[in-house]
């Protein structure tokens, strides 16, 4: 009945508003109530119907008016070009990772995992108690909880060897993200212009943090066992580089990861080139097949900026990650944290730290080791089964991408809008290399949603290819 009255009035009122002139007042709510026979709460759902069809405007303490026809001129920010000059480096307002899908999409270019994987039970009792306690009203220490970084702390110490002095808490600085300490270390470890090398294909948030800090990326070629040793020793020698940004651990695309023997082999070249690694453990909670092995561990020098974060694992709202260096470094990271964010949300910081100090956290992460196999698993056979064109160099042990190679050729773009138009996203992985690409790649994420539709997102995947391929 509400609302058949509700409509009686808009449909009424457009009669009169049609006749009325621009900026005519419209009658009271008590005059519709009187006119109608209706209640208030009709004639203020019918004002508000009315307000999103743009034909009246309210006037708080006035009244409610015919709204004024405006004419629509194309507005013109070309003097922003001369303003803003040239940017050093262009930058995607919005890279494939992030964007978002409608629900009946088959989503495989994403980088975080889908919700059904996520601590859901503890995350939301987190975040109560949270609410609850003295985090929620005052301001966080700028390096962050003394407890969470108690527990980073202690995280690293446990795969630290007899002989290596372990990381204490003052040398871990706690951040709103891992891709903010990227954007810190960067400016705080290379500056402006000068050269940093980085593994290629890498991470392509890392590459968007050097373009942003305005550094010089020289890339060292990356594969399933990681960077050669002598290659990165000669682009030390050549650059003057000081710093090396690499995923010793599951690599963000390629799933790579580095032997204990080609780590020590690494750090040795780093610690002989008098410079610093970035070790990115972005994927330290996503092992499938193999122990994680922080490099970090193995070394109390300062040489190694170890960087880890809770955001994939924990809940992509819980913007909660480290960065552990010791010595001087640590205090430029700090300082550099603290001109572009002052501190991380005390809430978030102690929601983060309930989690994984919850006894069922290890439960947890055992199981969702067990589910991202099954997931890898039945997203590489459906890629042997469909797209037999495309190649994997290997079967990562962990994280959450298949990196596939393509035949020499292949239109990437035209591939990727193909596949879209059936449904189907994917991600080419011209954004994971820092200079041109070394062939044609895609990135395909196998702890996306609907795991059940994996073989059908891999045969219009494969209809795409062999269509492009003639």
């Amino acid at each position: 009945m509400a609302n058949d009255s509700t409509a009686r009035i808009v449909a009424g009122l457009r009669k009169w508003i049609a006749q009325a002139p621009p900026g005519a007042r419209v009658p009271s709510n008590r005059a519709l109530m009187a006119e109608y026979g209706a209640g208030p709460v009709t004639v203020q759902k019918a004002m508000r119907t009315l307000g999103g069809l743009g034909l009246v405007e309210s006037r708080p303490g006035v009244g409610t008016f015919v709204r004024a026809v405006r004419t629509t001129r194309p507005l013109d920010y070309g003097w922003q070009t001369a303003a803003l000059r040239s940017p050093q480096a262009r930058i995607p307002p919005l890279s494939t990772p992030m964007r978002s899908i409608s629900p009946d999409a088959i989503g495989l270019h994403a980088g975080y995992p889908d919700r059904a994987l996520l601590p859901d039970g503890l995350v939301r009792a987190a975040l109560a108690r949270a609410a609850r306690g003295e985090t929620a009203l005052v301001r966080s220490e700028a390096a962050g909880l003394p407890e969470l970084r108690e527990w980073f702390a202690a995280e690293l110490a446990g795969a630290t060897p007899v002989g290596v002095t372990p990381p204490a808490a003052r040398d871990v600085v706690i951040l709103p993200g891992s891709q903010s300490g990227l954007s810190s270390v960067f400016r705080a470890l290379v500056g402006f212009g000068q050269p940093m090398l980085m593994e290629s294909p890498t991470y392509w948030g890392a590459i968007l943090a050097a373009a942003q800090a305005g550094v010089h990326v020289v890339p060292v070629p990356s594969g399933p066992d990681g960077p050669d040793p002598d290659e990165l020793t000669r682009a030390f020698d050549e650059t003057g580089a000081r710093l090396f940004y690499a995923q010793p651990n599951f690599a963000n695309p390629t799933g790579a990861q580095w032997s204990a023997e080609r780590a020590e082999r690494i750090l040795g070249v780093v610690r002989a080139s008098g410079a610093f690694l970035v070790e990115d453990d972005w994927a330290h909670d996503f092992a499938i097949d193999s122990e994680v092995r922080p490099i970090a561990a193995h070394d109390d020098a300062g040489h190694v900026v170890y960087l880890r974060s809770l955001t994939k694992s924990v809940s992509p709202s819980i913007r909660v990650a480290a960065v552990i260096a010791r010595g001087p470094v640590r205090d430029r990271v700090l300082a550099d944290r603290g001109a572009e964010s002052m501190y991380v949300s005390g809430l978030l910081q102690a929601a983060a730290l309930d989690v994984v100090t919850q006894p069922r956290w290890r439960t947890y992460l055992r199981g969702l080791g067990q589910q991202l196999r099954a997931r890898r698993d039945l997203l590489a056979g459906s890629l042997a089964e469909h797209v037999p064109q495309a190649h994997l160099e290997h079967v990562p042990r962990g994280g959450l991408h298949l990196w596939a190679r393509l035949p020499d050729g292949i239109d990437l773009d035209r591939l990727v809008r193909d596949c879209e138009a059936d449904g189907v996203l994917i991600a080419a992985g011209t954004e994971w290399f820092p200079a041109e690409p070394a062939g044609p790649y895609v990135r395909l994420n196998y702890s996306g949603p609907g795991p059940d539709r994996f073989p059908d997102g891999a045969r219009v995947l494969g209809r795409a290819v062999a269509a492009l391929l003639g």
